[in-house]
């Protein structure tokens, strides 16, 4: 009896030794946030997000960071039922390639020429015409509609990379440098004349 009490007591003992849970009421609830989602919410929240197809993430984290500052004319209908879109001065009908008769690269070539010197160009309206149609590109892809527009959209990124290099702020990060840019018009004009193809590959040596 004595050794049974003597166990129960070392038992207790121990107990106490050990560091205390604390106590977690069942009605409290931890909170936790998928971070790789919100950007895919807030795309979705654009005005110009008009399907329910997903977006892949970079193009959902362009439309979320321009959700704020694109503005939509819901009567005025563009490319695949998306709404006409605004940044700035510029609307995406004024700038629409799908309305030339001329190819994709050709239209921009002729409608996103730079000035003479480069660095004189008015960056702010090239980044206006960008977000429209990068705003354009993502409610496209949110109705699983034809991507055409990808051509003069890689064209006006890699316009606006030109005209910040001139004005001697060129951009850091890989995916936005004029080299790559120039690449990735190539890539998606393969039915593109040569001539055209070369104006660009010629135009990503004028950086002054």
């Amino acid at each position: 009896m004595r050794t049974s009490l003597s166990i129960v007591a070392a038992l207790v003992g121990t107990a106490a030794t050990l560091p205390k849970i604390p106590f977690v009421s069942s009605t409290e609830v931890i909170q936790l946030t998928n971070t790789a989602i919100i950007p895919r919410q807030s795309a979705q929240q654009a005005c110009f997000v008009v399907g329910d197809e997903t977006l892949p993430e970079e193009t959902a984290d362009i439309a979320a960071a321009l959700a704020s500052t694109v503005t939509c004319d819901d009567s005025e209908e563009t490319i695949a039922g998306v709404p006409d879109v605004t940044s700035g001065s510029t609307t995406f009908s004024s700038v629409d390639f799908s309305q030339s008769s001329q190819t994709p690269l050709e239209f921009a070539l002729s409608q996103f020429a730079t000035a003479d010197p480069l660095a004189d160009t008015d960056l702010q309206t090239f980044q206006d015409q960008l977000n429209v149609y990068q705003a354009t590109e993502a409610g496209i892809r949110s109705v699983g509609g034809s991507l055409a527009i990808k051509v003069p959209k890689f064209f006006l990124e890699f316009q606006v990379s030109r005209i910040q290099t001139a004005q001697g702020n060129p951009p850091t990060a890989a995916g936005l440098q004029v080299d790559h840019l120039r690449d990735k018009v190539l890539k998606n004009a393969p039915k593109e004349a040569q001539d055209l193809l070369d104006q660009v590959t010629q135009l990503a040596t004028q950086l002054s």
